[in-house]
């Protein structure tokens, strides 16, 4: 059976194996939508338009225990020591917003996640993988990975890393922080430079 993006790219369904370690979060956007109070960067056409309309803790604590099950299902055959504890990591942090639920979804809005740098296949080492699933790069066809602002050797398959960036809106590995606008970089006027004396003064 060929994938969605097979079907609207027009490909022929790979013979390939499918990847079995996959996060399938069909429930978790749909759902996040419904209870998302996107701030006015994130706002987009899913947002409450009614301001009485705000989600209740049960709906909150839904949309964590969506992506905290997901992550469980990788569990039982984690393949390494590292994987499982940060599989454990993820699910118990998870459990803390599932038993004590925030007013609202503080992750990052889909603009964000649409904006990732993608990293192409020729950057990709042979045995690089997911730390989320495992599965290596290259042995998906179309593999989506992409690379956090908070460090280089933070890759992610997209399908993995979204759901918990969009729920809690930290890096999975280093924890930073990636609600918080950086701070621009100032680079320095060309005129400034010439009237310094340029090369030559």
């Amino acid at each position: 059976m060929a994938t969605q993006y097979e079907v609207e790219h027009n490909i022929t369904p790979s013979t390939a194996p499918r990847r079995r370690r996959q996060i399938d979060m069909s429930t978790f956007t749909a759902h996040l939508n419904n209870v998302s109070t996107a701030n006015a960067e994130g706002a987009d056409a899913n947002t409450h338009n009614n301001p009485h309309a705000t989600p209740t803790p049960v709906d909150v604590a839904a949309v964590f225990r969506l992506v905290q099950e997901q992550l469980l299902t990788l569990l039982p055959d984690a393949p390494t020591d590292a994987n499982r504890d940060l599989l454990e990591q993820l699910a118990s942090q998870l459990e803390q917003q599932i038993a004590d639920p925030p007013k609202e979804i503080a992750g990052v809005p889909q603009t964000y996640l649409d904006s990732l740098d993608r990293v192409p296949r020729k950057r990709l080492g042979k045995d690089e993988s997911c730390p989320i699933c495992v599965e290596r790069y290259l042995d998906d066809q179309y593999a989506l990975v992409v690379e956090l602002p908070c460090h280089a050797s933070h890759r992610f398959d997209l399908e993995c890393v979204g759901p918990w960036l969009l729920a809690k809106g930290s890096c999975p590995l280093c924890r930073t922080d990636l609600t918080k606008k950086k701070a621009p970089v100032v680079v320095p006027d060309d005129d400034e430079e010439e009237d310094d004396g340029g090369m030559f003064g």
